[in-house]
């Protein structure tokens, strides 16, 4: 008797528990589609769905549990602001979409850059290893994941050599992405004198409100002078691929006063974790003229106001007049992306879109699949990339060209910290357009009638993974 009493009180409270979550998420207006599938999460797999809940789905954009960094850093060395668009050689599109990152994520337009952009990792790890032995002030580095395997142990050695010298090292890692890097490694490389932050710990008591909200960012600035961003982390397997396959990634190295952007965002992010407010000059040196690119460095995440990342690829989808062309690894996008280039495929531009065929993540690979036949059927070319793993995350419209960390679906444009680098450039566009044309020589293009004759299991799966693709 007592236990069914007790079994009845418990039932009861649970009951009201999820009913009064339901209630508070509505109450939130978010976006319907991310309601409908929590609220089938929580009545489906009513106490795995809860727990996925309380950790990842619950919505802070608006509260105070990430707090608004108070710090905005405005160095005005080679960067160029809102009034001064008019004045310079870019075409209309070129300046709204400037205009928009200006607006929405403070983005400056940086001139006089020089851009290289790497697509393997050994030559990338190369030129970082020889760019950190050149530090005579400061090494800033910030990755999601970076581990104390070969390759990062060998920057990791850099890094201690260069801090005995006297350069100043701050390193930001991801909790979540480096837990793999132990904590008697950090204690190591404090020892030596480098300064290494983890961004929004997890553990107690905070692994319920922080775990959903990651630092996906990679940078990396040398003295001011010389910088680093793009989809690669600092790991093996980067190097060595997985056991199916090889990584297939693109990164960038800037010269010229782009670098600042990179600078800054770091100094921001600092801050968040350190609460150490820098603003000494020697971190914004002086810029010579490296190249004729104009930059623009834009972050979005949490503790934005607006999703400023996907607010520019929409219009650089809508201003496109000749070409869209897209690599991303986990293709999850919003209405409104689908929208944008399903309107501009059937208007005649040349829209083409690079996925992997095969994926680190079995659900989110599914998910990916269930957007094809939308794809396919406004006249998006589509190709599976073949010979492993695409994490590639670029992006060209006309002759601008987009590069960073950000990929094309929900979590990227709403719960991590990302950063993309823009680039009004035509020579940078072409070489953007040359290695995706290189990658789909190394796809296979999927037709629609063929992608129709794929296995009913298939097709259940990538419906049901479409249904979780909101909270991926």
């Amino acid at each position: 008797m007592i236990w069914d009493i007790a079994y009845i009180i418990i039932y009861a409270v649970y009951i009201y528990t999820i009913c009064a979550t339901i209630f508070f998420m509505l109450v939130e207006n978010r976006n319907p589609v991310k309601s409908i599938a929590w609220i089938m999460v929580l009545v489906f797999l009513p106490i795995i769905g809860f727990l996925c809940y309380i950790f990842v789905g619950r919505k802070f954009r608006k509260r105070h549990v990430i707090s608004k960094r108070s710090l905005l850093i405005n160095k005005k060395s080679n960067t160029i602001d809102l009034t001064e668009l008019p004045n310079l050689e870019l075409t209309d599109d070129q300046r709204s979409i400037a205009t928009l990152a200006f607006r929405n994520s403070d983005a400056a337009l940086h001139e006089n850059n020089d851009v290289k952009i790497f697509t393997q990792a050994e030559e990338l790890y190369d030129n970082i290893v020889e760019d950190l032995k050149k530090a005579k002030h400061h090494i800033h580095m910030e990755y999601y994941i970076f581990l104390a395997d070969k390759i990062g142990q060998r920057i990791m050695d850099v890094l201690k050599e260069k801090a005995r010298e006297g350069v100043i090292v701050r390193v930001i890692i991801d909790d979540v992405g480096s837990w793999q890097l132990k904590k008697k490694k950090i204690k190591e490389l404090r020892e030596t004198g480098i300064e290494i932050q983890s961004f929004l710990e997890v553990g107690l008591p905070y692994i319920n409100s922080r775990v959903n909200y990651r630092n996906h960012r990679k940078i990396i600035v040398v003295d001011g002078l010389v910088g680093y961003t793009g989809g690669f982390n600092i790991a093996d397997r980067y190097v060595e691929g997985l056991k199916w396959g090889t990584w297939r990634d693109t990164h960038i190295r800037l010269e010229g006063s782009a670098v600042l952007g990179l600078q800054k965002n770091f100094l921001m992010d600092w801050f968040f974790v350190k609460r150490e407010l820098i603003e000494d000059s020697s971190y914004y040196p002086a810029q010579e003229k490296k190249g004729d690119c104009l930059a623009q460095i834009v972050i979005s995440g949490p503790d934005m106001v607006w999703e400023s990342v996907m607010q520019i690829f929409t219009k650089a989808f809508m201003e496109a007049k000749r070409r869209i062309y897209i690599e991303s690894p986990y293709f999850l996008p919003p209405e409104s992306l689908i929208t944008a280039l399903q309107t501009a495929a059937l208007s005649g531009i040349d829209v083409r879109l690079i996925l992997p065929r095969k994926s680190d993540a079995k659900v989110t690979l599914y998910s990916t699949y269930s957007y094809i036949d939308q794809m396919l059927k406004a006249g998006i070319r589509v190709f599976l990339y073949e010979p492993g793993f695409i994490h590639s995350k670029i992006v060209v419209t006309d002759d601008i060209a987009i590069i960073g960390s950000a990929n094309m679906d929900f979590r990227s444009f709403e719960q991590n910290f990302e950063l993309n680098a823009i680039m009004y450039n035509n020579q940078v566009a072409e070489q953007m357009t040359e290695i995706f044309l290189d990658d789909e020589n190394n796809s296979k293009e999927i037709t629609r009638e063929a992608w129709a004759t794929r296995r009913i299991s298939q097709k259940i799966l990538e419906s049901l993974s479409r249904l979780l693709s909101p909270l991926l």
